[in-house]
């Protein structure tokens, strides 16, 4: 799958301390842990000696050992102890499989297969004129890829998000431009009128959004509403929408903020996006089929859908199987 070969997120970064943590990745178990360094390692979930779960182990001495046999791995994955027989030197063959792993923007990223594929790109991460924060992750019975289209679609604010991000009274959709790039697709000139487009709006306000996908399951919106229509002078926010994979229909979603408020509570900025996010779940878990049809004519289309169609283009022509039906 090629799937494989891209980054995907699987844990936050402080969710991996003293102990294993388990994660699942692709439809395969994964186990989380750090070695003497602090390095984050990603293995298989299983011994490779009788199978069991490593995750249910312990990290003992800068080594991840196995809970039913005690054996012990170093982090290149290699066994160097078998309780059993001390006086043993395991060969080489007696390994676990590591697989790459980085830690950025919070998080734990696994790529189970070899690649050329770079982490996503989230250009607002190096602005210090914002303020980043992860939210999430939120458990989602649907596709990755349901998810991500989701996140590029204009037309659904008016009804999803009515009162918040848009109004039954004001959903048409002005034309966009649509134009495809090395990972995806760049829409630009995307505009809504958005009763609450922010959590410190003071009047509905017409939005320009601006819309990027990054990978195969991950995406970022720019929005800037019109000047005047905020408590924060210059209010501008960057959303970058990173989704683990777990099962073809069944997801895990990260949001990334980065926004001009280094005064609000963390609890706060979250509860906004979580009431947003918390209003696409139930429409998101209606979907049929739940995996993201890639022909375009298995659902109808509009010029209103138009990244939503250059998404499904592109997955088609990466090969992707994970999440899609063709």
């Amino acid at each position: 799958m090629i799937e494989r070969q891209h980054w995907h997120p699987v844990a936050a970064s402080e969710a991996v301390q003293g102990a294993p943590l388990a994660a699942r990745l692709l439809g395969e178990d994964l186990v989380l842990w750090r070695d003497g360094a602090g390095a984050v390692q990603a293995w298989p979930d299983r011994c490779p000696h009788r199978g069991a779960r490593l995750s249910l182990g312990r990290v003992e001495g800068g080594h991840l050992e196995c809970p039913y046999h005690g054996w012990q791995f170093a982090p290149s994955g290699r066994c160097v102890r078998v309780p059993a027989l001390p006086s043993f030197t395991p060969p080489a063959s007696h390994c676990v499989q590591a697989h790459a792993v980085r830690e950025a923007r919070g998080l734990v990223w696994v790529r189970l297969a070899s690649g050329e594929a770079e982490l996503p790109a989230f250009a607002a991460e190096s602005d210090a004129r914002l303020r980043k924060l992860n939210c999430g992750p939120y458990v989602v019975e649907a596709s990755a890829p349901r998810i991500v289209e989701n996140f590029l679609d204009l037309a659904h604010f008016s009804f999803v998000h009515e009162g918040w991000l848009g109004s039954r009274g004001a959903s048409a959709i002005d034309d966009y431009v649509v134009e495809e790039t090395a990972t995806g697709l760049r829409a630009t000139q995307c505009k809504a009128w958005q009763p609450q487009s922010n959590l410190h709006s003071t009047a509905p306000a017409q939005v320009e959004y601006g819309y990027e996908v990054t990978g195969p399951y991950t995406a970022v919106l720019t929005k800037v509403p019109e000047s005047g229509t905020t408590a924060v002078a210059d209010w501008r926010e960057a959303i970058a929408l990173f989704i683990t994979p777990l099962e073809p229909e069944r997801s895990l979603a990260w949001f990334r903020l980065a926004v001009a408020d280094f005064e609000s509570p963390d609890e706060k900025l979250r509860a906004f996006q979580d009431t947003i996010f918390r209003q696409d779940q139930p429409v998101l878990e209606s979907q049929t089929p739940k995996r993201l049809p890639l022909d375009l004519r298995a659902e109808l289309h509009t010029s209103a859908d138009r990244a939503s169609s250059a998404y499904r283009r592109h997955l088609s022509r990466l090969g992707i199987t994970f999440g899609v039906c063709r």
